[in-house]
């Protein structure tokens, strides 16, 4: 631990300060008397001998500090102190409110606000910003006609000149006592903070997580040897930059929460590099105030490759998942909760169910899944179930040479899962619930590592109730589920979204044109029920057409009565249908077509009445 060391300009102070040592209470290791001129010299030649305090006295305190990085404890008369040197000063004046002046450093001294009133005295005050300027303070108290001056040598000097009375600024033991216990206080915390450092750099060092450092602002301050691997980069190349821009998976508002609101964790999967991570957010507080975060990231570990996996894997043509989440439009809250998600599942090898409407993100999002798990390195195989038979479906999915073969230890996507046959579903079964797969009912089963994700346009429970899906299966992919919203329901994303395909339509016939305000409220009021096929064949369509740089609502509405007639019938005849489900629009139409009639409603879907009325309540349709 470092040394208090005392620099001090007369001996009477070094003598002082020797008294209070015989009560061997403080520890000052190192004292001496010095000149002020050599006040910098002195304070580095302590610290080069071990010192991490330096007590020192106006001046040569200021130059030590200015000059140096060292703390400095600066010795400052008490107030019992100046009360007796002013009572001296009165005694030597002997005339009833004598002007007193006192010249100096403002370090030097202690609150003398109320000296006037107390002593019955004016007291002015001359401070001097360094050593020059002490001369000058001194030089104008004399020129003021003050009665008498207190102050150090400089001040002594000048009065004696100007045939002033003075006192010399002398400090009782008082003084040096302070200043002994500050610098004392001080060593301590310093003992402290060296030893909170020197065990967090041990912890950080030694973590088996890479660790980030950052400040309240979000800037990175540092980085543990695990997590320089994990960046690729050098600490060195990392500190300064804002944890946002390594870390781009990091929600921005999540992050601020965290910075700003203090809010106890945050954590997310996320990959860096080439590395798939599971990442802790945590504030640093103090005093109820946030000073910074911690980012701990965990590696997650693959398995372990057989030699049989390994050369599987270096000789197949390996097919990949080219979406990625920051390829999705992620402006609406609604979106960013689906992409939570899909990254925490990401992690794990359960099935993934994904629903939506035609057109949604459903395909993107898997891809997503895959390129973010810890299977991103093997194959991404994508199988389309509608319009294939049942025959098609087994040799293209379970066949020899099929998807799943072709996936082996990646991840197999099946599109629109409830048209697979009952019997592929069984098939389907099998290979989530037990890892095999079989040709058909006469081959032998084979080991299956293959993470499965699916699609389709709703919840599969409808087709469960009428006989049409596995209720097994239905249990194993209800799991992990996601429902991706309507682009309509989601108004931040497709504001960009038709920002976005306008500007490329006008980039790819290098065009120019402008929309209206109309036009965009046209564009945004529209249910848009092909979602992004709908949007992007249609913002083309506009674009390539528009014989007018500008183009307003007129143009917009008549192109979409042009394109799709019937999108959007007449809300005074025809009940328009917004609803998230498919099922809840053929419950409504089926209502509508009998009257209102629950039973022959029931009846045409193949439904009990009970069964129609849970999903009249889920849906909040009325059945008028």
């Amino acid at each position: 631990m470092g040394k208090i060391a005392l620099l001090v300009s007369r001996d009477e102070m070094l003598y002082q300060a020797h008294n209070i040592l015989q009560e061997k209470k403080y520890e000052i290791e190192e004292m001496r008397v010095i000149q002020t001129e050599k006040a910098v010299m002195e304070a580095r030649d302590s610290i080069a001998n071990g010192a991490s305090i330096i007590i020192a006295r106006g001046l040569q305190a200021s130059l030590i500090k200015q000059y140096t990085e060292i703390p400095v404890v600066e010795i400052v008369i008490t107030a019992q102190e100046m009360a007796l040197l002013v009572t001296k000063a009165k005694q030597i004046i002997n005339k009833p409110r004598p002007v007193i002046a006192v010249v100096g450093f403002k370090n030097m001294f202690c609150d003398m606000s109320y000296f006037d009133t107390i002593y019955d005295i004016e007291l002015r005050t001359y401070y001097a910003i360094n050593g020059i300027g002490l001369r000058d303070a001194a030089v104008a108290a004399a020129e003021d006609e003050a009665d008498l001056i207190i102050g150090g040598d400089t001040a002594v000097e000048v009065a004696t000149e100007y045939k002033v009375p003075s006192l010399f600024l002398s400090i009782k033991e008082d003084s040096l006592r302070t200043a002994f216990s500050m610098a004392e206080s001080m060593k301590y915390a310093m003992g402290v903070e060296k030893r909170n450092a020197a065990q967090m750099e041990t912890l950080l060092d030694n973590s088996f997580d890479g660790v980030v450092k950052m400040d309240q602002y979000g800037t990175i301050t540092d980085i543990n040897p695990i997590m320089e691997g994990i960046l690729e980069a050098k600490k060195e190349q990392t500190v300064g930059i804002h944890v946002a821009e390594i870390f781009r998976d990091i929600e921005k508002d999540k992050l601020e929460q965290v910075l700003t609101q203090g809010q106890e964790t945050y954590s997310l999967f996320m990959k860096v590099k080439r590395t798939s991570i599971f990442a802790i957010l945590a504030p640093v507080q103090i005093d109820g105030l946030v000073d910074g975060a911690i980012l701990s990231c965990h590696k997650m570990m693959k398995k372990q490759d057989s030699k049989q996996d390994s050369l599987r894997k270096h000789s197949k043509n390996r097919l990949v998942a080219l979406g990625n989440f920051q390829d999705i439009i992620q402006q609406s809250a609604l979106i960013k909760n689906c992409i939570y998600l899909a990254k925490l599942y990401s992690q794990s090898d359960r099935p993934v169910l994904i629903t939506g409407e035609t057109g949604t993100e459903k395909r993107l999002l898997a891809q997503s899944i895959h390129n973010n798990s810890l299977r991103n390195d093997e194959s991404y195989v994508e199988v389309h179930c509608d319009g294939l038979s049942e025959e098609a479906q087994l040799n293209i999915i379970f066949g020899e040479k099929g998807a799943l073969a072709r996936a082996q230890g990646g991840t197999i996507l099946i599109e629109e899962i409830h048209k697979l046959s009952q019997s592929n579903q069984y098939r389907l079964y099998q290979l989530i619930r037990y890892k095999v797969r079989s040709e058909n009912a006469l081959s032998q089963l084979e080991p299956a590592d293959v993470r499965v994700l699916v699609t389709a346009p709703t919840s599969l429970s409808f087709m469960v109730e009428q006989g049409n899906f596995r209720e097994d299966l239905y249990y194993l992919l209800n799991g992990l589920t996601i429902a991706i919203p309507p682009i309509r329901e989601r108004k931040d994303d497709l504001k960009q979204i038709l920002a976005d395909c306008i500007k490329e339509s006008c980039d790819r016939y290098s065009r120019y044109h402008v929309l209206t305000n109309g036009a965009q409220k046209s564009l945004m009021e529209y249910l848009w029920k092909g979602n992004l096929l709908q949007i992007e064949s249609f913002c083309e369509r506009l674009i390539l057409t528009a014989n007018k740089r500008t183009i307003d609502e007129i143009v917009v509405n008549h192109l979409l009565q042009e394109l799709y007639p019937d999108a959007e019938p007449d809300i005074k005849n025809e009940r328009r249908y917004t609803y998230k489900s498919r099922e809840a629009v053929a419950i409504q139409k089926a209502l509508e077509k009998h009257g209102g009639s629950r039973e022959q409603t029931a009846k045409e879907l193949g439904i009990s009445k009970a069964t129609l009325w849970r999903h009249m309540k889920k849906y909040e349709i009325d059945g008028k």
